[in-house]
């Protein structure tokens, strides 16, 4: 018997690979939603990938490719 992650947990897994290799091709939502789930387990993220994500909710659309990398990263450490 395998262990099948949620619907939610899974997809997020998906976007958070695509955003490891295509960061500039994420919408707002997409990076918000990285962001959120960061801001959310915020005591397994860094003081810097908090930073990162609060940013990420301001302004999505001003994030640099490395800044979402690295919060995608984080999530996939995490799930």
């Amino acid at each position: 018997m395998t262990d099948r992650l949620p619907h939610e947990t899974s997809s997020l897994h998906a976007l958070a690979e695509r955003a490891v290799k295509e960061p500039k091709l994420l919408t707002k939502a997409e990076v918000t939603e990285l962001a959120d789930f960061v801001l959310k387990g915020g005591e397994h993220a860094s003081e810097q990938e908090r930073e990162i994500a609060k940013k990420a909710r301001h302004n999505p659309e001003g994030m640099e490719k490395s800044d979402i990398a690295a919060l995608a990263r984080q999530i996939l450490e995490r799930i």
